[in-house]
């Protein structure tokens, strides 16, 4: 049974003329690292709503299909059943921090839950370790730069030992540096922790980088899916919709000089590929 499955699944906010999102199918594996991309409007944010409880227990709407998490459908559950199963993080860690020091946001959410203090304890150093951010647990949230706050949102929803962590665009407000921060602790985080990562990003090169699937969006429907080689050779297509090609893809395309299957996406790869084309 795949972990998180979508059948069929179809929404649309009150008073809208429009789904939001139109007959989704997808199946999640454990472990899978899941990238969304797509233009303004496609879905990709309802559908992470969809995922963390927001749809239907804060924004109201009405769909048809299922949204299932380990066979128990997601809107069967409270939000702090939600909570438990899924971590979420979100654009901007200003509107997500709420408390004056780390410690104290990363204990937030196992407080809520009741337990006792000495697991509480363990949760926080457990968390900002994978967060890669130990050495903050004493600093106040106020003095954190961008990339230490996302850190500090994505130890947070850790703490709550989740199946799976959704992230909506959080790199959005970050310069490139927090940028790979933020990436190879989900890289971290999916590879030697086997999390299951689903990460709404519009910045493709790193998409390209770590993800292991890539789903497009368009007007509430799945355009294209697959591999990241699979869908980002798939030049035209991807300008249509209005999707940025990494720029190493978009370079062998214009050349026009290579195999689908070994369409260069990193630096490194781009950097074989000229010299293999060098070389004759």
């Amino acid at each position: 049974m795949a972990l998180l499955e979508i059948e069929n699944f179809s929404f649309s906010y009150p008073r809208s003329e429009q789904p939001a999102l139109r007959e989704i199918n997808l199946k999640v594996e454990k472990g899978e690292f899941i990238g969304i991309t797509g233009p303004t409007g496609a879905g990709k944010s309802t559908l992470t709503y969809c995922l963390n409880g927001i749809i239907p227990h804060f924004l109201g709407g009405s769909y048809q299909g299922r949204i299932s998490l380990g066979g128990t459908s997601i809107f069967d559950l409270s939000p702090a059943q939600i909570s438990r199963l899924v971590g979420s993080v979100f654009q901007d860690p200003e509107a997500q921090l709420i408390s004056p020091e780390v410690e104290q946001e990363v204990a937030f959410g196992p407080e809520n839950l009741g337990l006792p203090p000495a697991e509480i304890g363990k949760r926080i150093g457990k968390a900002l370790e994978l967060a890669g951010i130990p050495g903050l647990r004493n600093r106040p949230t106020a003095n954190l730069s961008g990339g230490e706050k996302q850190r500090v949102a994505i130890a947070a929803a850790l703490a709550m030992l989740p199946e799976i962590l959704v992230l909506d665009e959080p790199t959005s407000e970050l310069d490139p540096l927090g940028t790979d921060e933020i990436f190879k602790v989900l890289d971290i985080l999916n590879k030697e922790h086997g999390m299951t990562i689903i990460m709404v990003e519009q910045k493709t090169e790193q998409l390209a980088a770590y993800a292991s699937r890539i789903l497009v969006f368009n007007e509430g429907r799945i355009a294209l899916e697959g591999e990241p080689r699979q869908v980002f050779v798939r030049r035209r297509e991807l300008e249509e919709i209005g999707v940025r090609i990494p720029q190493v893809a978009r370079l062998a395309g214009l050349l026009g000089r290579y195999e689908g299957c070994a369409l260069p996406l990193t630096v490194e790869e781009g950097h074989l590929y000229l010299e293999s084309i060098l070389r004759g």
